[in-house]
């Protein structure tokens, strides 16, 4: 009998196991639930999948149980699956060797199957050997445990997710939502998992990493250094905003404020700059019918070259084919 009953749309497979985050199990089911085509149809169908079918706890700070209905056969025909955390994770102990009827089930999943993990659900990949040669992430509170359990993968603590085509990683808990639009994103546009974010109520991205939540021994400021330069640049990219010029909006000196937006957002200026330029120009090539010229304009790139170069090194894709990929998608009313 298979788990997903609806040919056409997207498989994805939620792995949960004892112990589970509840919010981190809603979080997939709500937001992939929420994708609809332009026909109103849904683009995805989340099935939730235990290693046996039954009852599955959640965490010790919660009181709810998870009826799940199917085994670990859904991880063989799922286009994605996803591993959110569980409260095992967090117990100091080596999870290397694997448990075997983990590593088991985990051995079901296709080869080209999209994997992701949210939060400490990383640990669990990392074991499998799922994580070798990948840059990746968890809770930043986990960090120094995971490198001294796998100084041979690749850790970035300050980032809210890390993709490397097949393999995602997501930092902790909330970050799930960033993972989950990043992946609808990717799959079928800005416009599109902008309205999934619009219809959740939470923001279609966020900026900066998780770098901004870790506690720090002096407070916090009472309020943000730098929004105002921020909000200037996101409304001036056809500037072609400079570092000075962000610096000079709040009166500063390069080096200090380059300091203070790397606190407060958890990226450098100039990164920053560059992504705001990638949502616009996606934005454009999904809803507007300008030119590649005229896109790479408006969004500050210059040049259609640079536009091009910065396209095929951040998403891997020309302008051309991502408009070509994306077209059909409904405009986003947000687009200028």
């Amino acid at each position: 009998m298979n788990v997903f009953v609806h040919p056409g749309r997207h498989r994805v497979a939620l792995f949960v196991r004892h112990g589970v985050l509840p919010i981190e199990a809603g979080i997939v089911h709500r937001l992939f639930g929420r994708v609809r085509g332009a026909d109103g149809l849904p683009l995805y169908e989340v099935a939730t999948c235990a290693l046996e079918p039954g009852v599955v706890t959640t965490d010790a700070d919660s009181d709810l149980t998870l009826n799940v209905r199917h085994g670990p056969e859904a991880l063989e025909e799922a286009d994605t699956v996803i591993l959110p955390a569980a409260q095992e994770d967090y117990v100091e102990r080596p999870h290397d060797p694997i448990r075997p009827d983990l590593a088991a089930a985990l051995r079901r999943i296709g080869e080209r199957t999209r994997i992701a993990s949210i939060c400490s659900g990383a640990f669990v990949l990392a074991a499998a050997g799922i994580l070798d040669g990948c840059r990746v992430t968890t809770h930043w509170m986990s960090a120094g445990y995971f490198r001294a359990m796998y100084p041979h993968i690749d850790l970035d603590p300050d980032v809210l997710y890390t993709d490397n085509g097949r393999v995602l990683t997501s930092a902790g808990v909330a970050s799930g939502i960033d993972l989950s639009l990043h992946m609808i994103r990717t799959d079928h546009g800005a416009a599109v998992a902008n309205e999934v974010a619009r219809n959740t109520v939470v923001p279609p991205h966020r900026d900066g990493g998780q770098a901004q939540y870790i506690r720090l021994p002096v407070p916090a400021p009472e309020r943000s250094a730098t929004a105002r330069a921020r909000a200037w640049a996101q409304e001036h990219l056809y500037l072609q905003p400079s570092l000075a010029d962000m610096a000079e909006r709040e009166s500063m000196s390069v080096r200090t404020f380059t300091r203070r937006f790397r606190q407060e957002t958890g990226l450098s200026p100039g990164r920053w700059i560059t992504q705001r330029k990638l949502d616009l120009a996606r934005r454009l090539l999904e809803g507007s019918d300008l030119s590649v010229d005229r896109i790479a304009d408006r969004a500050g790139f210059g040049t259609a070259a640079s536009l091009r170069q910065h396209m095929q090194t951040e998403l891997g894709v020309s302008p051309s084919a991502y408009r070509r990929t994306f077209r059909g998608t409904a405009p986003d009313p947000a687009s200028p």
